[in-house]
């Protein structure tokens, strides 16, 4: 039973419980990792055999306990030391076609959301200032399965802000939306697809109409599931383009470790789903990622995690119809030890075959899945950064 855990004071027992097991098993985790053959991976050093199997273990209690602590969401600004945040308003003269659609289908409407600022350090920049002659921004959508996580600059994913500000000198601030974050049974239902993609609409237009950003100065960049938001919203403005006043396509996107198909066709014993499971700390199965994709899909049903170019575009089911034709260059991003690599592999080429030149490929082989998170995971999480600076 999903969350059987999730009221107190049931909540406390079994977090606390689980917290003096983790306790006991940590001594248990270095003692078998000390032998090179014994790690997920030879190369791995014993610090990250021991630290995967510990987030690994972290990342499956809120499928029994539900949220463990309360993070910011987009019903309120966040405010803290140095926070600069705001709100975007809502752009439903935009939503038109296919979008139109899907809102009336899930009954998902336009909503104010927050966003966040964050700039480079030693830079003097007033919050939503204009850009001056030349400047390239970042939009970050950031992952966690569409049901977890924040844009907020002390969430986890904030990592890949900070990084790519430290090693991109073109890039002096970067922009997160606090996108609307789905739920389902036995939590209140809310923010299905395709909510998400209507937000980041929103902040899109945010950066080209509202502070004055040529879209070709914008790169999106979004990891996990936040990179098959990047990909669902740069193909709307494609697909669109001349609707109205809806802004042109972006210059560029940034894949990191994008989540591409939410159905099961990359699932197989024989798939890097199942091979790869020791080496990252994704379950295919076990943990929240049923949760998430019931209530990320919401009425559209599992039906849509099949055909649904915006959805799953490296889904292998024959009767998804895709192509990338229009796309912006793009940066795709995968670790070679993460359970979604086939599926990275079968978006890369697809784009590929579309883009030829386009789209930069870069893996780190022995990277977990969304690595740039972990400011632990060096060398890889510098080079992989340092690679981004160049292309962009």
């Amino acid at each position: 039973m999903s969350h059987r855990y999730r009221h107190q004071p049931l909540k406390a027992i079994y977090l606390a419980g689980h917290l003096v097991v983790t306790l006991l098993r940590i001594p248990f985790w270095i003692l078998l990792s000390i032998p090179r053959s014994w790690r997920p991976r030879k190369s791995w050093s014993l610090k990250r055999a021991v630290l995967v199997k510990l987030i690994r273990f972290f990342f499956a209690l809120p499928s029994k306990t539900g949220p463990i602590i309360n993070l910011p969401n987009y019903k309120a600004i966040t405010l803290g030391p140095g926070v600069n945040g705001l709100w975007i308003d809502p752009v439903p003269e935009l939503i038109t076609g296919k979008l139109e659609m899907w809102t009336k289908a899930a009954s998902v409407t336009p909503v104010r959301i927050p966003g966040y600022w964050t700039h480079k350090k030693g830079y003097d920049i007033k919050v939503g200032a204009a850009p001056t002659p030349g400047e390239k921004v970042l939009y970050h959508l950031h992952g966690g399965a569409y049901i977890r996580l924040s844009a907020h600059p002390s969430d986890a994913t904030a990592a890949i802000a900070r990084g790519i500000l430290q090693h991109t000198e073109a890039i002096h601030r970067v922009f997160a939306l606090e996108y609307r974050l789905s739920s389902s049974k036995p939590f209140e239902v809310d923010a299905p697809f395709p909510a998400a993609l209507v937000d980041a609409l929103a902040g899109y237009n945010y950066l080209v109409n509202v502070v004055g950003f040529a879209p070709a100065d914008i790169v999106i960049a979004g990891d996990s599931a936040g990179g098959n938001l990047t990909h669902a919203l740069t193909r709307y403005l494609v697909e669109y383009k001349g609707f109205d006043k809806l802004p042109p396509p972006p210059g560029g996107i940034i894949l990191l470790s994008p989540w591409s198909d939410l159905g099961v066709s990359h699932e197989s014993p024989t798939a890097s789903s199942h091979k790869f499971v020791d080496s990252d700390y994704l379950h295919p199965t076990i943990g929240s990622v049923n949760y998430a994709k019931d209530s990320f899909l919401g009425p559209l049903g599992l039906g849509a995690a099949v055909r649904n170019p915006y959805i799953s575009p490296a889904s292998l089911d024959p009767g998804l119809v895709i192509n990338f034709k229009g796309f912006p260059r793009t940066f795709i991003v995968a670790g070679g030890a993460e359970i979604l690599y086939d599926q990275i592999i079968t978006l890369r080429d697809r784009m590929k075959k579309d883009l030829d030149d386009q789209v930069t490929y870069y893996e780190a082989k022995d990277g977990i899945h969304d690595y740039l998170i972990f400011e632990w995971h060096e060398p890889e999480r510098t080079e992989t950064l340092k690679a981004i600076a160049e292309w962009v």
